[in-house]
């Protein structure tokens, strides 16, 4: 253990970039803003059960995406298989694929596990009523450490949702819209299948966003996955071999990683990472 703590120090001395200015104040501002303003305007009339039922059968099939338990399975296999697969590879390009798979495996196992166990302390400890109980209690009813009817604020599956798509768009910024569009879909979702308010859905989105902007922030800080940027405002993405010229998009290296993990068979016998046309 003292060697892995020896081995991470000596990676944080090396990795000279200066932290990134995250302009938490403003975002903490806005956060804080738009769940009140959400908690005053919203969360009365969806407490009211005024969610359509169509809407509410289409929450109903997404909503479980949310559930932490399927994504921490994957992170931890990507990690642990990885890691298995770098002792095994052939060639030293192929080891440092699959330990770029390891640490991705690694990264969103810590934002997921470790955001949705800050989001469970806090929806305890807060104890707000959920809308099951709105016509009996109101939006402004707190009863800590009572229950799971009594942990509404913040949400545990958008925390989960807003920590999973907040590290993909920073793994991936060529398509953090999408991605972040798709953290504000399937967080309402919990609105719609009535298991939540707005304002508690706004919530866990930005802690588990923040969570895995402040891990990545750690990471670039001993080099592994990100690299620190002073001037873009959060941690870019590490190129993996930052010497070639046109190497192949991620994604589609990626792919033949988890491809040969996957396959024994195939194993990493061949050029799996030819060039592309694109890619960083």
């Amino acid at each position: 253990m003292k060697s892995i703590f020896a081995s991470l120090e000596k990676r944080r001395r090396r990795c000279s970039g200066c932290m990134p200015h995250l302009r938490w104040q403003s975002c903490l501002f806005v956060t804080v803003n738009a769940v009140i303003i959400s908690l005053l305007s919203f969360d009365g009339p969806v407490g009211g059960e005024n969610v359509p039922a169509a809407l509410r059968r289409v929450g109903l099939m997404l909503t479980d995406f949310g559930k932490s338990d399927w994504i921490i399975v994957v992170s931890a296999f990507l990690l642990f298989q990885g890691w298995a697969s770098s002792r095994i590879a052939v060639t030293a390009r192929d080891r440092l694929q699959a330990l770029r798979i390891s640490c991705i495996g690694g990264y969103l196992l810590t934002s997921i596990a470790l955001s949705g166990l800050v989001a469970n302390l806090l929806k305890r400890l807060i104890g707000r009523a959920r809308p099951e109980h709105f016509q009996e209690y109101g939006i402004f009813s707190f009863s800590p450490l009572s229950g799971h009817s009594f942990e509404s604020f913040p949400s545990g599956h958008a925390t989960t949702i807003g920590a999973f798509f907040a590290a993909f768009a920073l793994l991936f910024p060529r398509y953090r819209i999408a991605f972040l569009a798709c953290a504000l879909w399937l967080g309402m979702t919990r609105v719609m299948v009535g298991a939540h308010y707005p304002s508690d859905v706004i919530a866990g989105l930005a802690l588990g966003g923040w969570f895995s902007m402040m891990l990545a922030t750690v990471y670039a800080r001993h080099g592994f996955l990100f690299r620190l940027d002073g001037t873009a405002g959060w941690p870019q993405p590490k190129r993996l071999f930052p010497a070639l010229k046109n190497p192949a998009p991620f994604e589609r290296r990626a792919w033949s990683v988890v491809y040969g993990m996957i396959n024994p068979w195939r194993g990493y016998l061949g050029p799996l990472f030819p060039a592309g046309r694109s890619g960083r």
